[in-house]
């Protein structure tokens, strides 16, 4: 009797193993695949022009046809974001709790793309069938409202990942993370674990988000005749409501200030989850028939991104608003790694405009949505998997976070630390490296399409280091330089040593190519490289840059 195959289920990891964003894994089960999120990362402030950062997609691209379906655990850009790159060539159901989808589906609308889309609504603790694949979405709290906990029944078992959660105790719509589902998944027995890293660093437990709204209520109280600017996610509809309930209490008018702020509470209102029951909503064109104390502005920006409508504001580019000395405004954020530097140019900019600024660093006005070390030792103790990969985090927060399974009796061997490209093979009693897949970062760089690698790293170098041009004409005939060698630099410093710079680059070229020339070259690129080798030779040498170089060298 032939022996019959162990079943396995395949992870393919796309992003989020070693970085703050991009979180996209895909699970492989008889053939068939399930995507679990798709999301995007922000650049860093020397990834030139560079707007958004997406998993490689290629490998599943190739796939496509054996997708059965794509899984959200939350509304976060991180979980969601490259939904609308994904779907350019991956056609598959979306499946996520109410405000979920309608989070994915007024992206993809401003996309365009939502029509040939299908969107599938799932409650809480409801299994479903997807494809190959039977996925049951626990609930958990998080800093956006309806996040969902993964758990799929597989052959080999269990295979549970966590989403972003935290254990709040006291959440603001009283839906708590379903302890008692955990504690039955780990009483059945859990194959594979993968859970959330964030805040594996931090001891303690991370604070309830009803503490924040107690720190916005004391801060608004101490300012009565201030006016208050409040930026915030505007996927944060538990802080939305608590900033709207004190302004309710204050008597405070409401201005929405961002257009994902103005969408985002008109959803939230829909599904019921925000209550704006006595509020009122003014325009901004009327903010000045309010005396200061009488208004609150609630915008977005709170990470300092350039088009948001907090870094409108302090530059002074909105039409009808003009931060001054009587406003206070509250960054109710922590910077997400990478945002600092624009963060701290939105602050220096509001203050030289006069305001108060207060953020995070002086007042308790954010809590963080990520498991801190003592809520992750209590899903270790719940869920007691077999094996466990740490995700969602940099690399150093996974290492913390394996070391911390250890702590909680998992054994070393049981644990697999994985990086964005890695293959898991999971069977019912073994894990196996499997290969790797395509998985490096893939640049969205506005509306001229995507980049590679390569012209990134010219950007760097033109910042770095400046440009030169060379040019010049030569007659193919007679072999003379007809129009002289001219050297512009570009990004240098002004001065004499920009001169003696030009002074020595047409000096070189203009030799390199008399000598190119008696040796009868008369090849437009054979000259032109010959022009930037000669020009980077000396720049190298004498000056110790490495510049861009560029070269026109005209045959006629």
């Amino acid at each position: 009797m032939a022996n019959v195959a162990e079943p396995t289920v395949k992870v393919h990891f796309l992003g989020g193993l070693g970085e703050i964003g991009r979180n996209c894994m895909v699970l492989e089960q008889e053939g068939r695949l399930l995507v679990i999120d798709a999301g995007l990362m922000f650049p860093e402030p020397s990834m030139y022009g560079i707007d958004l950062i997406l998993p490689d997609f290629a490998w599943l691209k190739e796939r496509a046809d054996r997708v059965d379906g794509i899984v959200l655990t939350h509304g976060h850009e991180d979980h969601t974001g490259a939904l609308r790159y994904l779907l350019r060539d991956v056609s598959a159901p979306l499946y996520g709790a109410p405000l979920t989808i309608g989070f994915a589906r007024h992206r993809l609308t401003e996309a365009k793309m939502d029509k040939n889309c299908t969107f599938v609504e799932v409650r809480d603790n409801e299994r479903v069938r997807i494809g190959a694949f039977d996925v049951e979405f626990i609930p958990v709290t998080h800093s956006v409202p309806s996040a969902h906990a993964i758990a799929i029944h597989t052959p080999i078992g269990i295979v549970f990942h966590s989403g972003d959660f935290k254990l709040d105790l006291m959440p603001i719509d009283g839906r708590r993370t379903d302890v008692a589902r955990l504690a039955a998944l780990g009483d059945a027995g859990v194959t594979l674990m993968m859970a959330d890293s964030t805040n594996a660093e931090e001891p303690g437990f991370t604070a309830s988000e009803s503490t924040v709204g107690v720190t916005l209520r004391r801060l608004f109280l101490e300012r009565p005749n201030r006016r208050l600017v409040v930026a915030c996610f505007a996927s944060h509809l538990h802080r939305i409501q608590q900033i709207l309930d004190i302004a309710r209490d204050q008597e405070r008018k409401v201005v929405l200030l961002g257009r994902s702020m103005e969408a985002n509470t008109k959803l939230g209102r829909r599904l019921k989850l925000l209550n704006t029951e006595g509020i009122a909503f003014i325009d901004t064109t009327n903010l000045d028939r309010y005396p200061p104390g009488e208004v609150l502005v609630i915008c977005t920006g709170s990470q300092g991104e350039p088009m948001s409508a907090l870094s409108k504001l302090a530059r002074a580019d909105d039409r009808f608003f003009r931060v001054g000395p009587d406003d206070t405004v509250i960054l109710s954020s922590h910077p997400i790694p990478g945002n600092e530097w624009s963060v701290g140019r939105v602050i220096d900019d509001l203050h030289r405009l006069g305001a108060e600024v207060i953020h995070s660093g002086r007042e308790a006005v954010h809590a963080s949505g990520h498991a801190r070390q003592g809520e992750l030792r209590t899903l270790h103790q719940l869920i007691r998997p077999k094996f466990f990969v740490p995700i969602h985090g940099e690399y150093r927060h996974m290492v913390h976070h394996a070391d911390l399974a250890t702590s909680m009796g998992q054994d070393p061997k049981r644990i697999w630390i994985c990086e964005d490209g890695d293959v898991l093979e999971v069977s019912s009693r073994n894990v196996r490296r499997a290969g790797t897949i395509p998985a490096g970062y893939h640049y969205i760089d506005g509306d001229g399409g995507d980049l590679d690698d390569t012209p990134l790293a010219d950007r760097r170098m033109l910042a770095e280091h400046g440009a030169l041009l060379v040019s010049a004409g030569i007659e193919k005939k007679s072999g003379q330089i007809k129009s002289p060698v001219t050297v512009v630099p570009r990004g240098w410093f002004e001065g004499d040593r920009d001169r003696d710079l030009v002074a020595a680059a047409v000096k070189e070229v203009t030799q390199a190519l008399e000598e190119a020339l008696k040796s009868d070259v008369r090849d437009a690129d054979d000259l032109n490289r010959i022009a930037r080798r000669a020009l980077g030779r000396l720049v190298g040498q004498r000056f110790r840059r490495q510049p861009v170089l560029m070269s026109s060298i005209v045959v006629f």
